[in-house]
């Protein structure tokens, strides 16, 4: 499946899939929903200065470039985990617009982001390390207790069996007390799901052309 790089509405870049009929973000503007879903509603949420992450859906390195940013601005350290099973070519990312749409000082973070090695640990710079795996998220064995999780599968009606209340519990069960999951999901399903796996869920605003999102707490 090779996908199709596209604008969307604020001027960033994502990739569509044409056999899916999926894009990685949301055509409202790519940088603009991560920022809102991710940034916004979970990690200006931790009041830790040292923040440990997992991201389920690396894709185009969007949020975790953000996320550096956010953490620079900030004096925050983080290390970021981060699972994805199809990796994007390198034409794609040297396509990809981030950088320059929102400050080109970040180009060099963004290509070292991306060539990272798989499967181990990666020293960014004093800000960030990453762990990038290129796994199943279905079969993958945590051994990280996170207090983020940016979940940011393909929606639920594209890939549904990675939104499972046995995802969910491996997710859960590695997720310290009062961790913070959040998604741009608001299915019903995937909301049942994260209760039985132990997060209190709350229904809040999405981003531009989306109603609603969920935010969930680690409740033990």
């Amino acid at each position: 499946m090779k996908p199709k790089l596209i604008k969307t509405e604020d001027g960033s870049h994502t990739l569509y899939i044409e056999e899916m009929d999926e894009q990685y973000h949301s055509i409202h503007g790519a940088i603009q929903e991560s920022n809102h879903v991710f940034i916004e509603a979970g990690l200006k949420h931790i009041k830790s200065d040292n923040i440990v992450i997992f991201e389920a859906g690396f894709g185009t390195g969007l949020n975790a470039l953000l996320t550096y940013i956010y953490a620079k601005q900030n004096n925050k350290k983080v290390h970021f985990n981060t699972i994805e099973l199809y990796p994007i070519e390198q034409d794609h990312i040297d396509a990809l617009n981030y950088p320059e749409v929102l400050d080109s000082d970040y180009t060099d973070i963004f290509r070292k982001l991306h060539s990272a090695a798989w499967d181990s640990t990666t020293v960014i710079d004093d800000t960030m390390t990453i762990t990038k795996h290129n796994k199943d998220l279905t079969t993958f064995k945590h051994t990280t207790e996170y207090n983020l999780i940016y979940f940011d599968a393909f929606a639920p009606d594209k890939q549904p069996h990675l939104w499972t209340e046995d995802i969910f519990n491996s997710i859960a069960q590695n997720t310290s007390k009062n961790g913070i999951l959040t998604t741009y999901s608001a299915k019903g399903d995937v909301r049942r799901a994260l209760i039985k796996a132990g997060f209190e869920i709350e229904r809040i605003p999405g981003p531009p052309g989306k109603r609603q999102m969920m935010r969930g707490t680690k409740t033990n």
